[in-house]
């Protein structure tokens, strides 16, 4: 195990395991390692508007939604992945927590019946500018998939699929979480705008985390109410 640590494996990888928001969760080779600022994402995941339906897309060993699921017991918990590694680590972590786990695109191998019932959508999609991924710790851009790490040229690419397609999933009075950059943050907040959800900004000095939450309009008799 040193000797797989000194060769520059994440310490998550060798153990096989990572600690988040107080969890033992599984962390398979190749797969994104959560990092400790994600627990705010996790945090304000589970204390938004008492969730009762909660979907996680890019969740890699799925860390916040058990996280969120740990929190608020009773949770339908659902997250889906493009990468058959997550996905299939994934299922350790979420199954255990009585979720269910798809491989796909962000929003496209979720089940319709979902559609409309979403009280959280929650993620930690990729932001690092495709041309600073080389920049990055040899830990994160030599043994987590790039797939987990480019958000494309200006990093926000994901962010903004996941803005859009989010209106048809949430719930009147649902909430979309992203995490992102302080610098990032108030174009991820456009981007939710533009959706037509009404964003707000927190942010943990101690955690070095920012985290966008985007409210979708409530209904009164049938007439949505910003």
């Amino acid at each position: 195990m040193v000797a797989r640590r000194v060769a520059g494996l994440p310490l998550e990888h060798v153990l096989g395991w990572a600690e988040f928001a107080g969890l033992r969760i599984a962390v398979d080779a190749g797969v994104f390692v959560p990092r400790r600022r994600t627990e705010l994402l996790a945090r304000e995941a589970a204390a938004a508007a008492a969730p009762l339906v909660v979907v996680e897309l890019c969740c890699g060993t799925g860390a916040v939604g058990v996280a969120v699921a740990a929190a608020v017991p009773g949770v339908e918990l659902h997250v889906a992945d493009v990468e058959p590694a997550a996905v299939r680590c994934a299922r350790r972590n979420v199954e255990a927590a009585g979720g269910r786990v798809y491989e796909g695109d962000l929003d496209a191998p979720l089940p319709s019946t979902l559609l409309g019932r979403v009280d959280v959508l929650v993620a930690n999609a990729p932001y690092v500018p495709t041309d600073s991924v080389g920049l990055m710790p040899p830990e994160a851009r030599l043994h987590e998939p790039l797939v987990a790490l480019d958000g494309g040229p200006d990093g926000l690419e994901v962010q903004r699929r996941i803005a859009a397609a989010a209106p048809r999933w949430l719930a009147p009075g649902g909430h979309l979480l992203i995490e992102t950059s302080e610098r990032q943050a108030e174009h991820t907040a456009a981007a939710m705008r533009s959706a037509g959800l009404v964003p707000r900004l927190v942010q943990d000095a101690d955690l070095d985390a920012t985290v966008v939450i985007g409210a979708a309009p409530t209904c009164t008799n049938g007439t949505p109410v910003p």
